[in-house]
């Protein structure tokens, strides 16, 4: 996929065309609060089966054959919900990835949070952007962009994350992207490269973990090639449906198939670290704290 010729890429349009595109679907209806909150009608299109879900059109900004996927596998709330009760979040599951040899966990100070409150549970939508081959000005010049992420936010249903493989230092997602992700409900976006902007999106609460922020826009630098197809974040395979959770001290990605088994292993974690927080406030040897028992395997 990242092989495509700028000339395979589609009924591309000007970026006049484009910005209106982008205004049509901040426009559009979608299901949520306005305030962005989620009523339980909302969030029970994540426990919908996917043959029930309709897919959206496209935009026309990429050909059929760049589209992985038109619609999330769902995802059941019940296993979203337990991972939103960790009291640590990422960490506890990272924990669980490792003792389950689940390669899925980022470092925050790899992929840092513009919001370090921010603490999201959702499912992968994800995006692949490559360079492109013209310069800058020559792109410039042509009066095209092909930037086309704005096709997965077409795509996105209410408690979706978009997890973006990009370019670094160079913006990769910039105000209207975040309001637009916004608006359709998605809870955060994971880019491995640079966003811009950084204070709109915190501003609409809209958090954005990335590798790095820059004011030099993608949009004579970037194409996307690819949407809902597996992507790599910092060395991690995530592929579409998967679950990410996302806290200040990083990211983790859970493979959807092996969520549950790793969220029960990560429950297990949470009760033994409770049970020894407990024994340290009663007064219990350090020896006896430590005594941590083995996991079930």
């Amino acid at each position: 996929m990242a092989g495509l010729p700028a000339d395979e890429c589609g009924d591309l349009r000007r970026a006049g065309k484009q910005d209106h595109q982008a205004d049509q679907i901040l426009a559009s209806p979608v299901t949520g609060m306005a305030d962005g909150t989620s009523t339980d009608q909302d969030m029970s299109t994540l426990n919908r089966k996917t043959s029930d879900v309709t897919p959206r059109p496209t935009l026309g900004r990429l050909p059929a054959e760049a589209f992985g996927t038109m619609t999330l596998p769902a995802i059941d709330p019940e296993i979203l919900e337990g991972f939103r009760s960790l009291p640590d979040l990422t960490g506890m599951t990272s924990d669980a990835l490792d003792e389950l040899g689940i390669p899925g966990a980022i470092p925050g100070g790899t992929l840092r949070p513009t919001d370090p409150k921010a603490r999201i549970v959702g499912r992968a939508l994800t995006v692949l952007n490559v360079a492109r081959n013209e310069t800058p000005a020559a792109a410039a010049a042509s009066g095209v962009s092909l930037l086309a992420d704005v096709e997965a936010h077409n795509l996105a249903e209410p408690g979706d994350i978009l997890v973006l493989q990009g370019i670094d230092l160079i913006s990769n997602m910039g105000s209207i992207l975040a309001s637009i992700a916004r608006r359709q409900g998605e809870l955060g976006a994971i880019v491995d490269g640079a966003v811009r902007d950084v204070d709109h999106s915190r501003a609409i609460g809209y958090p954005i973990w990335s590798r790095s922020v820059s004011p030099i826009t993608g949009k004579w630098r970037i194409r996307t090639v690819a949407i809902n197809t597996d992507v790599v974040i910092c060395g991690v395979k995530v592929s579409p449906g998967d679950v990410i959770v996302a806290d200040e001290v990083g990211v983790c990605v859970i493979p959807r198939e092996r969520a549950r088994e790793v969220l029960d292993r990560a429950r297990k974690i949470a009760a033994s670290e409770d049970i020894r927080q407990h024994a340290i406030s009663a007064g219990a040897s350090i020896r006896d704290v430590m005594l941590r028992p083995k996991q079930a395997s």
